[in-house]
């Protein structure tokens, strides 16, 4: 047995020295590949160095750990920017959205420059020069007088108004008529600069783009818990005249430049803090881990608070769509309950009751906005559900062959016409008869609610309800129910794409996400009906060719012949598809003319449904969204697989 022992331990030293030489063989060949001494005429100019090799090897070995590990600390926070799930990432408690925050401030417009002497402004037939105030007001206009706003009364009088407190004494003095002045070579100065502009050399146009870039890498990224996250709007708007939509009544008033002393900037205590301009301070420096903003400031005309927030694609703000989304899908798990609860509720012998259950089910059934109370003539006269007045609706009894309509017509949000006729339930019918029973057209309908009662009775029925939640469930469910049955499987990519766009039609008509044609419409038509022609004439002719080929190959009966038939029938195949995609272009142009699809699509519309559809069908996601739109919906892309129903 002692001498099994021995052969046993002598056979496992045996193969421990093989081991060893076979590590030593190993070390051997990669040190030769390594080793500043594996070939010493290559350094001889190192000298004495070169036998120091046991500490320089590991002295440079350190030399590149250290420098990986610096990079990695410079790119880790661009690399968790694109780190999926993100959004679901570091959640505080208590209301906290971050713990670290630094940027670098806000990006100020450009002074203006001063008009070249031979650009001349006239009153009355007579040059007259400006102060530099009233001239650069002045100049505001003048870059808008082809435009139809200076047509418009509204726009006129306030952006008068407005100059004149630019004015000197002496220039309020002089110019007392808007009609008198000309601005036209001021207008015309601004067009030459446009055009120059679109001439400029490749040279110039890459000089401006890498200024842009220094600009965007300096301002528009932030660290907010070790993310790099790309910040939205870094510039701040440069001063101008305020369009507003629709007849808005403060058009044409001036929009002041937002200075340093304006600016409250939002960031954390440890963080390197916004440097302002020299020779200027900051209004204020926050550190508000509550909210999201990182520079917020009050602009002048309508006395509302702008914010510099995240990009949409940041984790925060996905984070926050995600929510918004997954609160609307709760709502389609009690809708049913709710909407039993408020049919009940227009048989109370409350006014108060009857007045919310009605208003509960305009919001639920025509997606209307709720509607905030404002100060009188302070804005345009835009109303919403619950500061409907009595002038608002018309009752018919019966109205094209439908019983128990209710005409609406009113200015909803952005001054926006809501013009509808809708057919609603003979109780509903009845208690609006009952509501506007003894009013003026004045009178508010619902006098006995506002947007808190409405709102507070809304977060009772389920957490964190409000009318916008309606409004995102209405909007979701109808685009997915629309994309179920009008969807083809069969059809080609171009006719599915129609098929989705004729979805987020019916949900753009039923929050009234309406446009005005574009400008360029009538025209861009008239292309697309030259290029259809065109597509027409030439399958008429490739048709021919294969009919030609049919009747060439019946003779010949070759292989030739055979080929070319079959080159013929392709060519006409190709042709008809191309035809048929630029005719799929023209009606979902036609059809989209006053109807704006992005609205519902970026802020109603839960991203996972369209993603969902894309793979199902094999749809490109970039044929619905771009890629702006693909950063900001990234954690739908992660998430949403093809059998995703909302």
């Amino acid at each position: 047995d002692s001498h099994k022992h021995k052969d046993k331990y002598k056979d496992k030293e045996h193969k421990h020295k093989d081991h060893k030489k076979d590590k030593e063989r190993e070390k051997s060949k990669y040190s030769n590949r390594y080793d500043v001494t594996a070939d010493s005429s290559s350094f001889d100019l190192f000298g004495d160095m070169v036998q120091i090799n046991n500490v320089l090897v590991p002295a440079l070995c350190g030399a590149i750990l250290v420098a990986c590990v610096g990079m990695l600390v410079y790119i880790l926070p661009s690399l968790c920017f694109f780190m999926p799930f993100r959004w679901e990432e570091e959640r505080y408690t208590d209301g906290v959205k971050w713990k670290f925050l630094e940027h670098k401030g806000p990006v100020f417009a450009p002074p203006c420059d001063p008009l070249p002497s031979n650009v001349k402004f006239y009153y009355d037939g007579k040059h007259m020069k400006l102060s530099s105030s009233a001239e650069e007001v002045a100049t505001f206009f003048a870059k808008m007088l082809d435009h139809e706003y200076t047509t418009k009364e509204v726009f006129r009088k306030n952006f008068y108004k407005d100059w004149r407190k630019e004015m000197m004494s002496e220039e309020k003095s002089k110019i007392t008529d808007l009609n008198k002045c000309d601005f036209s070579e001021m207008s015309e100065y601004f067009k030459a600069q446009s055009e120059a502009r679109k001439a400029m050399t490749k040279e110039d146009k890459q000089k401006i783009k890498e200024e842009n870039e220094r600009i965007l890498q300096e301002y528009g990224f932030c660290i907010m818990d070790n993310h790099k996250e790309r910040i939205a709007n870094f510039r701040i708007e440069p001063p101008g005249l305020f369009r507003g939509r629709g007849d808005h009544p403060k058009m044409g008033m001036l929009k002041r430049r937002i200075r340093p002393e304006d600016i409250i900037v939002n960031c954390s205590k440890d963080s390197k803090h916004p440097k302002p301009p020299p020779g200027t301070k900051w209004k204020e420096v926050r550190h508000d881990n509550k909210v999201t903003w990182l520079v917020s400031w009050t602009e002048n005309i309508q006395g509302s608070i702008k914010y510099i927030m995240l990009n949409p694609s940041s984790r925060i703000k996905g984070e926050k769509d995600w929510q918004k989304y997954e609160t609307a899908r709760r709502l389609k798990k009690c809708v049913e309950q709710i909407r039993a609860q408020y049919r009940d509720d227009w048989k109370s012998k409350e006014m108060r009751i009857r007045q919310r259950a009605v208003a509960l089910y305009f919001i639920d059934k025509l997606a209307l906005r709720a509607g905030n109370e404002k100060e009188e003539g302070e804005t345009a006269d835009t109303v919403g559900c619950c500061s409907l007045r009595v002038e608002h609706l018309t009752l018919h009894q019966e109205m094209d062959g439908q019983e128990y309509v209710v005409e609406f017509d009113f200015l909803g949000k952005d001054s926006i016409r809501y013009y509808n006729k809708v057919p609603v339930e003979k109780r509903v019918f009845k208690n609006l008869q009952l509501f506007m029973e003894d009013k003026e057209p004045e009178d508010d309908l619902f006098d006995r609610l506002n947007t808190s009662i409405l709102n507070k009775h809304l977060q009772e029925l389920m957490d964190g309800l409000t009318a916008k939640v309606f409004r995102t469930y209405n909007a979701s469910i109808t685009l997915q129910q629309q994309l179920n049955e009008i969807t083809n499987s069969e059809d080609n990519v171009p006719a599915k794409i129609l098929s989705y766009n004729r979805a987020n039609r019916a949900v753009a008509i039923l929050c009234n996400h309406q446009r005005a044609p574009p400008k360029t419409f009538e025209k861009s038509m008239q292309n697309l009906q030259t290029k259809i022609d065109a597509k027409k004439e030439q399958l008429a002719d490739a048709k021919r060719e294969l009919k030609s080929a049919k009747a060439d190959a019946k003779v010949r009966r070759d292989e030739k012949s055979k080929k070319a038939v079959e080159s013929k029938k392709k060519a006409v195949q190709r042709i008809e598809e191309q035809l048929m995609k630029l005719e799929v272009q023209a009606t979902d142009r036609e059809e989209n003319k006053q109807i704006a699809l992005g609205t519902s699509k970026l802020n109603y519309l839960d991203p996972r449904i369209s993603i969902a559809w894309c793979k199902k069908f094999g749809i490109p996601i970039e044929k619905i969204y771009n890629k702006t739109q693909r950063e900001k919906f990234a954690w739908a892309i992660d998430m949403a697989e093809k059998d995703f129903q909302f």
